[in-house]
Order: C-alpha cells, then structure tokens, then sequence
C-alpha cells in the first residue's frame, strides 16, 4: 500500500541543516562550473590560464573543481581577467551594498 505523504514526511523528516550545506556546495559548483566555461570560451587551457595569473595548473583545477572558499582573491581576480572580465568585491549587510574592490 502506498505510503500518504505526511506520514512519509513525519518518517523521515527533512534535515535543514544538510539541505543548506548541499545547497552551497551545489552553488559553488556552479560557480566553479562557469569559471571553467568563460576559460574554454576564451581559447585557454588550464596550463595557459595558470602561466597568464602566476599560479600552477593544479590551482586553477582546484578553482574549477569548486573550491573557491581557499582560493586567494588575487587568484581568483587574476582569472577573471584572463577570461576577458573583472572582478568586484561587495561588503553586504541587509539592503547595504559596499563595493570594496
């Protein structure tokens, strides 16, 4: 017999916590995602890209990979440029916007 959905949902209840915590690290790798698409988009290689910043291959797989809560910000305003774009850094508190860099 099929199971109704609240009594499914009160079986297994929803941890909010681990959704958020997927949450970001889906989004991270979107990010990452289209970092590694404006790199193709501009003709480079992951090599190419590391010898125009100044970082190893391995950095900007690791960027590419999604991790870029350890990347530098020079690294990672390095490979906007790189890809044809720029980089801006905001300071946000509720509707308060700050661009600092």
């Amino acid at each position: 017999m099929a199971m109704k959905i609240k009594h499914f949902i009160a079986e297994y209840p929803v941890d909010r916590d681990r959704v958020e915590a997927h949450k970001e690290r889906m989004l991270a790798e979107v990010r990452a995602y289209r970092l590694r698409e404006l790199r193709e988009q501009a003709g480079l290689t992951q090599a190419e890209l590391a010898a125009r910043i100044g970082v190893g291959q391995r950095q900007v797989s690791k960027t590419e990979q999604g991790d870029l809560d350890n990347a530098r910000i020079g690294t990672v305003h390095g490979y906007s440029q790189a890809v044809g774009g720029d980089m801006a850094i905001e300071y946000v508190v509720g509707d308060v916007r700050v661009q600092v860099a």
